[in-house]
């Protein structure tokens, strides 16, 4: 029960910030509205990728501080980008399967009514996706069959088999189940956690947004956002700001204010 209030509480705060950000541009972010978020905090020195050198402001007891100016400056270029995607009618893919950061990324998405995946990541889902596809299309017809009522006429065993297939599709590929084709771009909350989805994405051809903390490689995506990507204050903040700015924007239509 106090998991579960724990996570309704979270869940509040998400919508309560994406609700904030509606009218606020990316560019209007305060720095010290990232700092008490704890945005700015990095990795430990010792577990620290050179590439990111540009974007630490300093190292402090050993651990390194995030520019907020350049967390700023990149967190505006990738909202603009994720606009003019889903003005092209392209969807964005969110993935965040770790630990902290799965409940937040599931309620951002289902927010902007976008595809994600916040379990393993399955390999070949973007490699593969036309095999996947259709392993999708027959687990929704069971999944329709289901609804219809159309499965009692099936022992209660094999009622039981299919039930189970259902749950088990859902649980792995209920937050792509929708989509038709391959997304426009992939957001990633840690690319390093979940460098699967950046390699599969680079290898299709499909753009790469993602938070970079001080321990990953901001070459290895198109739009890295420096950003701690560990801290739940830190995502939920995030999440909260680009799923209000894509939650604007509709297919065929100019982002309001532009």
């Amino acid at each position: 029960m106090i998991k579960k209030a724990q996570k309704q509480e979270a869940k509040s705060e998400l919508l309560g910030l994406i609700e904030k950000f509606k009218d606020q541009e990316a560019s209007d972010i305060t720095l010290e509205e990232m700092l008490k978020m704890g945005v700015h905090f990095g990795h430990q020195k010792t577990r620290w990728n050179p590439r990111m050198g540009g974007y630490i402001f300093t190292l402090k007891e050993g651990v390194h501080i995030i520019d907020l100016e350049k967390t700023r400056e990149r967190l505006g270029s990738a909202v603009s980008f994720l606009e003019e995607r889903i003005k092209r009618g392209e969807e964005i893919l969110f993935v965040g399967t770790k630990r902290q950061a799965k409940d937040l990324v599931k309620e951002a998405a289902e927010h902007c009514k976008m595809p994600y995946v916040v379990e393993r990541w399955l390999g070949g889902t973007l490699t593969n996706f036309e095999v996947l596809k259709t392993r999708i299309n027959k687990l929704l017809t069971i999944e329709d069959l289901e609804q219809k009522g159309e499965l009692k006429k099936y022992t209660k065993k094999e009622q039981a088999k299919f039930r189970e297939k259902i749950e088990s599709f859902n649980e792995k590929m209920g937050g792509i189940k929708n989509m038709k084709q391959l997304p426009g771009v992939v957001f990633v909350v840690d690319s390093v956690f979940d460098s699967l989805a950046v390699k599969e994405a680079k290898r299709v051809g499909i753009p790469v947004v993602a938070l970079v903390d001080t321990n990953a490689d901001p070459c290895d995506v198109d739009y890295p956002i420096p950003a701690n990507d560990d801290a739940v204050k830190s995502l939920r903040f995030l999440l909260a700001l680009i799923a209000a700015k894509v939650a604007e924007v509709k297919p065929g239509r100019e982002p309001e204010g532009k």
